[in-house]
Protein backbone atom coordinates (compact mmCIF):
# COMPACT_ATOMS: atom_id res chain seq x y z
CA UNK A 1 0.00 0.00 0.00
CA UNK A 2 1.12 3.46 -0.97
CA UNK A 3 0.44 6.70 0.51
CA UNK A 4 -0.28 9.37 -2.11
CA UNK A 5 3.24 11.20 -0.77
CA UNK A 6 4.91 7.47 -1.73
CA UNK A 7 3.25 7.67 -5.03
CA UNK A 8 4.24 10.63 -6.14
CA UNK A 9 7.72 10.10 -4.55
CA UNK A 10 7.78 7.14 -6.60
CA UNK A 11 6.63 8.78 -10.08
CA UNK A 12 9.30 11.34 -9.21
CA UNK A 13 12.10 9.03 -8.28
CA UNK A 14 11.22 6.83 -11.40
CA UNK A 15 10.73 9.18 -13.77
CA UNK A 16 13.71 8.40 -15.44
CA UNK A 17 13.09 4.74 -15.99
CA UNK A 18 9.74 6.26 -17.31
CA UNK A 19 11.62 8.52 -20.00
CA UNK A 20 13.35 5.47 -20.99
CA UNK A 21 10.08 3.50 -21.31
CA UNK A 22 8.73 5.92 -23.38
CA UNK A 23 11.70 6.65 -25.86
CA UNK A 24 12.45 2.59 -25.82
CA UNK A 25 8.39 2.16 -26.81
CA UNK A 26 9.08 4.96 -29.64
CA UNK A 27 11.97 2.97 -30.92
CA UNK A 28 10.69 -0.25 -31.23
CA UNK A 29 7.19 0.91 -33.24
CA UNK A 30 9.53 2.79 -35.86
CA UNK A 31 11.85 -0.01 -36.40
CA UNK A 32 9.06 -2.59 -36.31
CA UNK A 33 7.22 -0.24 -39.01
CA UNK A 34 10.00 0.23 -41.02
CA UNK A 35 10.81 -3.98 -41.03
CA UNK A 36 7.70 -4.14 -41.91
CA UNK A 37 7.36 -1.71 -44.95
CA UNK A 38 11.18 -1.99 -46.38
CA UNK A 39 12.97 -4.46 -44.61
CA UNK A 40 15.25 -2.40 -43.33
CA UNK A 41 15.94 0.41 -40.78
CA UNK A 42 17.91 3.01 -39.74
CA UNK A 43 17.53 1.94 -35.99
CA UNK A 44 19.00 -1.54 -37.08
CA UNK A 45 17.36 -5.28 -37.58
CA UNK A 46 15.48 -7.71 -36.07
CA UNK A 47 18.72 -8.46 -33.08
CA UNK A 48 18.15 -4.72 -32.40
CA UNK A 49 13.86 -5.22 -32.23
CA UNK A 50 14.82 -7.89 -29.71
CA UNK A 51 17.35 -6.35 -27.71
CA UNK A 52 14.69 -2.93 -27.55
CA UNK A 53 12.07 -5.45 -26.76
CA UNK A 54 13.96 -6.86 -23.93
CA UNK A 55 14.82 -3.34 -22.76
CA UNK A 56 11.10 -2.51 -22.34
CA UNK A 57 10.26 -5.65 -20.38
CA UNK A 58 13.25 -4.85 -18.22
CA UNK A 59 12.56 -1.82 -17.14
CA UNK A 60 8.60 -2.69 -16.97
CA UNK A 61 10.00 -5.53 -14.77
CA UNK A 62 11.51 -3.00 -12.86
CA UNK A 63 8.36 -1.27 -12.16
CA UNK A 64 6.81 -4.02 -10.98
CA UNK A 65 9.83 -4.94 -8.49
CA UNK A 66 8.60 -1.75 -6.62
CA UNK A 67 5.03 -3.11 -6.61
CA UNK A 68 3.96 -0.56 -9.30
CA UNK A 69 0.74 -1.49 -11.50
CA UNK A 70 2.26 -1.48 -15.09
CA UNK A 71 -1.78 -0.98 -16.75
CA UNK A 72 -0.57 0.61 -20.02
CA UNK A 73 2.90 1.17 -22.23
CA UNK A 74 0.54 3.25 -24.79
CA UNK A 75 -0.01 5.46 -23.41
CA UNK A 76 2.06 4.77 -19.92
CA UNK A 77 -0.48 4.32 -17.41
CA UNK A 78 0.64 3.24 -13.75
CA UNK A 79 -1.54 2.41 -10.53
CA UNK A 80 -0.20 2.84 -6.78
CA UNK A 81 -2.50 0.42 -4.49
CA UNK A 82 -3.21 2.86 -1.82
CA UNK A 83 -6.16 3.91 0.86
CA UNK A 84 -8.15 6.71 0.81
CA UNK A 85 -11.14 7.51 3.48
CA UNK A 86 -11.14 3.83 4.38
CA UNK A 87 -11.47 2.94 1.06
CA UNK A 88 -8.98 0.73 -1.20
CA UNK A 89 -8.17 2.83 -4.15
CA UNK A 90 -5.30 3.17 -7.21
CA UNK A 91 -3.37 6.19 -7.04
CA UNK A 92 -3.24 6.98 -10.92
CA UNK A 93 -0.86 8.60 -13.14
CA UNK A 94 -0.69 8.53 -16.60
CA UNK A 95 1.81 9.81 -19.61
CA UNK A 96 1.94 13.12 -19.66
CA UNK A 97 0.79 14.00 -16.54
CA UNK A 98 2.95 15.90 -14.21
CA UNK A 99 2.36 14.13 -11.03
CA UNK A 100 -0.36 11.91 -9.55
CA UNK A 101 -3.11 13.55 -10.14
CA UNK A 102 -6.14 11.03 -10.08
CA UNK A 103 -7.23 8.18 -8.00
CA UNK A 104 -10.09 5.30 -8.49
CA UNK A 105 -11.58 2.81 -6.83
CA UNK A 106 -9.61 -0.66 -7.77
CA UNK A 107 -13.25 -2.06 -9.02
CA UNK A 108 -14.17 1.16 -11.23
CA UNK A 109 -10.91 0.71 -13.14
CA UNK A 110 -9.49 3.68 -15.08
CA UNK A 111 -13.14 4.52 -16.16
CA UNK A 112 -13.57 5.41 -12.64
CA UNK A 113 -10.89 7.72 -12.21
CA UNK A 114 -11.39 11.33 -10.18
CA UNK A 115 -9.00 14.02 -9.52
CA UNK A 116 -7.29 14.19 -6.36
Amino acid sequence: MFTLAQARHLVATLRPRVDELIRVRADLAELRADLADHGVSALGGLAEMKGLEARLHAVVDELHQHDIQVKGIAPVLLDFPGERAGRAVLWCWLEGDSDVRWYHRAECGFAGRRPL
